[in-house]
């Protein structure tokens, strides 16, 4: 089953179950994070029978906001061997943990708004990400699966410039959480029909070039122990949870200036059984119809 929420012909937004070619709204719920928070919640979904709408007709929005988004960094070691190439400026660790800001969450065929006034190394990072079925903590690892409520699709915008800046006090958090730098969806897939989330073949393109790719299995532990580890942190129902990005990164590059975002760019990332995120790299001025601020140094 494939969630998702989305805009209505009429401009009203609901939330609802993608059936082929079709989206069905989910009556009696107002949000895919409401439909969690119920107990049990994905049955309203698999009953859903209210108003159809061609997928074609309607706009997709991000699927979910949850309270919190929870990043994972460095759980792919192929992520922290490419930094080594460019020396990068600190050790990428395993079990980095870090808030997302949710206001900068987009969805499917959203503009990624390119600051220029702050930022001249945007980057990509193509993450498959979790939701969490229901609230719970300190959890076991053995029972961490029972909370896997769904899989999406995330692209960690970073602006690497303000990120290595940011990481000479040993954290890192604005370099990601600009505004439109939270590409998420385009659904959620629920468990019965990924089935083993190591084995998903992930691929991100720009402009139609091949730029990152590998296997969800290359993580260096497992889904559930990653949620068994962040538990402490306290989940809601719906709160989203990234395992991490794999390599081929444009900052991790020795040319790295020659691969990094710009204004035009069509980004679309795909991960098997799941689907294809996509989003187009808009400047300063296309968005708000005025040039940017002068640059200043974050």
């Amino acid at each position: 089953m494939k969630l998702v929420t989305f805009k209505a012909p009429d401009g009203t937004d609901h939330p609802g179950v993608l059936d082929g070619s079709e989206v069905v709204t989910i009556d009696g719920v107002g949000s895919i994070r409401e439909l969690y928070e119920r107990t049990p919640g994905l049955e309203a979904a698999r009953e859903a029978s209210g108003t159809r709408y061609a997928l074609a007709d309607v706009k997709l929005l991000p699927p979910i906001i949850p309270k919190k988004l929870i990043h994972t960094s460095g759980n792919f070691r192929e992520h922290e061997q490419e930094s080594k190439v460019v020396n990068w400026s600190h050790a990428i660790a395993p079990w980095i943990v870090f808030f997302q800001n949710v206001d900068a969450i987009i969805g499917q065929d959203d503009d990624i708004v390119y600051p220029e006034h702050l930022t001249k190394e945007l980057d990509h990072e193509l993450e498959l990400a979790v939701v969490i079925a229901r609230e719970g903590s300190f959890l076991d690892e053995s029972e961490s699966e029972s909370y896997i409520g769904g899989y999406l699709i995330f692209n960690d915008i970073t602006a690497r410039d303000i990120q290595r800046r940011e990481m000479k006090s040993g954290v890192f958090s604005f370099c990601k959480s600009i505004q439109t730098f939270c590409p998420l969806g385009p659904w959620i897939v629920t468990p019965d029909e990924v089935g083993d989330p190591h084995t998903l073949d992930m691929r991100l393109f720009v402009n139609g070039d091949l730029r990152q790719h590998s296997y969800s299995g290359n993580m260096s532990v497992t889904i559930p122990e990653l949620i068994a580890h962040h538990s402490p942190l306290g989940y809601s129902a719906g709160d989203v949870l990234t395992t991490g990005t794999v390599s081929g990164v444009a900052g991790f590059k020795s040319d790295a200036e020659k691969w990094y975002l710009r204004p035009g760019d069509l980004v679309e990332c795909t991960i098997d059984r799941i689907g294809t995120l996509r989003n187009q790299v808009v400047s300063w001025e296309k968005a708000h119809g005025s040039p940017p601020p002068p640059f200043r140094e974050w």
